[in-house]
């Protein structure tokens, strides 16, 4: 059976929002094309639903936001069959960042599928996690909460930036079973199971020109005197600014972009930063993924992302058979904006390859 989901999963993906071969499909694609520039005209941080808490399983709260499916006019549900649940799409934001990072992914998909949005413990307007719980690990149980309570059935596509995809190839690991049963496709997105330098993620929130284990014991140092830092971070914003769009973006991006991006990263407290720091150099999870050679999987990077290099997907593309690898060009880690319409129009493929193997079971 997983042999011949990979060659559905692959057929669906080639023949892309037609895979279906109805009507229905050809309709959602023609509203996918003209929410295509939604974002730029929608203000950052503006795109809001009405907050749902998800508990975690040590108590944390997680603030999690829905943006419900509307049918087209027709009344016709996106799926096949009245009686079916709607594919759900999960996103799972990366370090130091909160749910709003997604805004050029939710103003495009909004009303067209359902879509999970939650900040990961610790950031955004989520709870404040112990030190034992800000861990990769942690993250994954945090997520299969969230579906289990958000999205308790129905076909999900899960997509991760970041550390959101750390957070997916970790549920990977503790729950391989969900994979073509429950999951129907993922995204991985500026991300790796392992290998990373941990020095790297760093440099757009505090730029240390030091790496390895130094990097490591300062890190520490550092966020036992966090309020020191967080003060000295926001005297010292236009450095904080320049630094963000030197390792956040490759290319030129709009000034709007750099600030948003900056201000994510600002608003997250050093102690914050500090607790989840020693989960990137532990991290080692490439023996995890195989799982998700029984759905969909596309892996997507800028290939002038200095935090996770491009090495890092081409990777995991290696060791995720079926999956596709989009890079790109000239892009770095905040891909999702930077290349929003890409990522966008892979993340169509994507939906509508799970979608194909969804109908096809």
């Amino acid at each position: 059976m997983s042999v011949r989901r990979r060659i559905l999963g692959a057929a669906a993906g080639a023949a892309g929002i037609a895979v279906a071969g109805t009507a229905v499909g050809v309709a959602r694609h023609r509203r996918v094309i003209a929410r295509r520039g939604a974002g730029d005209a929608t203000p950052f941080g503006s795109l809001r639903s009405k907050p749902i808490t998800v508990v975690a399983d040590d108590g944390v709260p997680l603030h999690v936001e829905v943006d419900e499916f509307v049918p087209d006019d027709s009344g016709r549900r996106r799926t096949r069959g009245s009686a079916q649940p709607p594919l759900t799409v999960v996103f799972c934001h990366g370090y130091a960042l909160n749910l709003d990072c997604w805004h050029f992914q939710r103003a495009g998909y909004r009303g067209l599928v359902r879509a999970v949005f939650y900040d990961q413990r610790s950031h955004g307007r989520s709870g404040r996690s112990t030190l034992g719980h800000a861990t990769i690990d942690q993250l994954g149980r945090d997520l299969k909460q969230v579906l289990d309570e958000v999205v308790p059935e129905g076909p999900v596509v899960l997509v991760g930036h970041s550390m959101g995809g750390m957070t997916i190839i970790a549920l990977a690991e503790q729950h391989p079973e969900l994979f073509g049963d429950r999951i129907a496709g993922v995204a991985l997105i500026s991300t790796t199971a392992g290998g990373l330098d941990p020095s790297r993620i760093l440099l757009p929130i505090v730029p240390l020109s030091i790496g390895g284990e130094i990097t490591h014991r300062a890190v520490r140092l550092l966020g036992r005197g966090h309020k020191s830092v967080d003060r000295v971070r926001r005297l010292g914003r236009s450095v904080a600014t320049v630094a963000t769009d030197l390792f956040a973006f490759g290319d030129a991006v709009p000034a709007a972009y750099v600030d948003f991006v900056d201000q994510m990263l600002s608003d997250t407290p050093f102690e914050v930063v500090a607790e989840f720091f020693g989960s990137f150099r532990l991290l080692d999870k490439f023996h995890a993924v195989a799982p998700l050679a029984e759905v969909p999987t596309a892996v997507i990077c800028g290939t002038a992302d200095r935090l996770t290099s491009v090495g890092h997907s081409r990777k995991l593309h290696a060791n995720i058979p079926g999956s596709t690898l989009l890079e790109c060009e000239k892009a770095g880690h905040m891909v999702i904006m930077e290349r929003h319409d890409q990522v966008n129009a892979e993340l169509d493929q994507l939906i509508a390859a799970a979608a194909g193997l969804v109908d096809t079971r």
